[in-house]
């Protein structure tokens, strides 16, 4: 075990020795903090979990209700063996928090996955002072600069109206956690809008818990084809080549992700057009986050964590790439398939 002061980094996953607790563990284990839903970040068999209000709809979806579930709002402070602990917006989906843990003076946050850019769904990241803190590096390249998400939305509604002058059915491919929802919120009342089971899944247990969200269509077989031709139909990545969107006539198809950015993603996913929509923070939002925090030391986490850890240390700020096992948020789609 790597220890770190307050967090350490275990077989298991982020430790805390003094709270006896996790964050976001790979391995099951008694206590587990989570920071959001994706199955990268939260995985079946501790024996209790803490999370956000907003997120327990996801674990309640996904791995049972069955589960020991407590929730906070943002802001709220408890104790847990004497750490205090409260959670920050993290601004990467709905629910998404940051964890932050204060023991004997010291601050300590555990950021989770996150975006700087205020996606008017998801509560907007905020920056938390701290002493330590480790964040991702999913985009942590100088190539990764997002476009402002109306321009990319702008884009988005003049694809579709193309499409429609061409007869051409747009479909969207997103993941079902996150981007979707940003999708239906961008999209709202721009045309009818379908979505596949495990997007509308996710969307009625938001709805439920409060969220406001637009309406969409659930994709059944009841479905005549000359409905969905005539709407906006958004698919996880799995489904992106389905047999059903296959029978389409004339569908075309956008990718909405940060890995659109660069060309060659664009082709190899064989898609008709990209749009670079991404729920992580894109290289100048991780250094104005990281700089934000005033942290001493930063702990970097998956992604380009080699390079973006050394460009940190080039300029002054202390920092250590650590191996964890956090991916990709395309990994989660299995899990919804399994959870629809």
């Amino acid at each position: 075990m790597n220890q770190m002061g307050l967090i350490s980094f275990s077989n298991k996953g982020i430790y805390c020795k003094q709270g006896d607790f996790y964050i976001d563990p790979w391995r099951p284990v008694k206590l587990a903090i989570t920071t959001h839903g994706h199955a990268d970040h939260v995985k079946w068999g501790n024996e209790a979990y803490l999370c956000h209000e907003l997120t327990k709809p996801i674990l309640d979806q996904r791995l049972g209700m069955e589960l020991k579930v407590e929730t906070l709002p943002y802001y709220k402070e408890i104790s847990i063996n004497g750490v205090k602990v409260s959670l920050f917006p993290a601004g990467h989906v709905i629910g998404s928090s940051q964890i932050r843990l204060e023991y004997k003076g010291e601050i300590c946050v555990v950021s989770g996955d996150y975006k700087v850019e205020d996606d008017g769904i998801s509560t907007a990241f905020e920056p938390v002072k701290c002493h330590t803190f480790v964040s991702e590096s999913t985009f942590g390249l100088p190539i990764y600069k997002w476009q402002p998400q109306e321009l990319i939305f702008s884009q988005i509604r003049d694809w579709i109206s193309d499409n429609h002058d061409k007869n051409k059915t747009s479909v969207l491919v997103a993941y079902s956690l996150g981007k979707a929802q940003r999708l239906i919120k961008g999209l709202a009342g721009y045309n009818a809008i379908y979505v596949h089971n495990s997007i509308a899944n996710l969307n009625e247990r938001f709805i439920k818990a409060g969220v406001d969200l637009p309406e969409s269509i659930r994709i059944t077989a009841e479905l005549k084809k000359e409905e969905l031709q005539k709407g906006i139909l958004i698919v996880p990545p799995a489904l992106a080549e389905g047999r059903w969107i296959k029978n389409l006539t004339n569908a075309a198809t956008g990718v909405c992700s940060g890995w659109m950015q660069v060309r060659a993603s664009r082709r190899w996913r064989s898609a008709d057009a990209g749009f670079a929509l991404s729920d992580h923070a894109d290289w100048p939002g991780l250094l104005s986050a990281i700089k934000a925090t005033g942290a001493e030391k930063v702990f970097v986490t998956h992604g380009f964590s080699a390079t973006f850890s050394k460009y940190l240390n080039e300029i002054g700020i202390e920092s250590e790439e650590v191996t964890t096992q956090y991916g990709s948020e395309e990994e989660d789609e299995e899990v919804l398939e399994v959870a629809k």
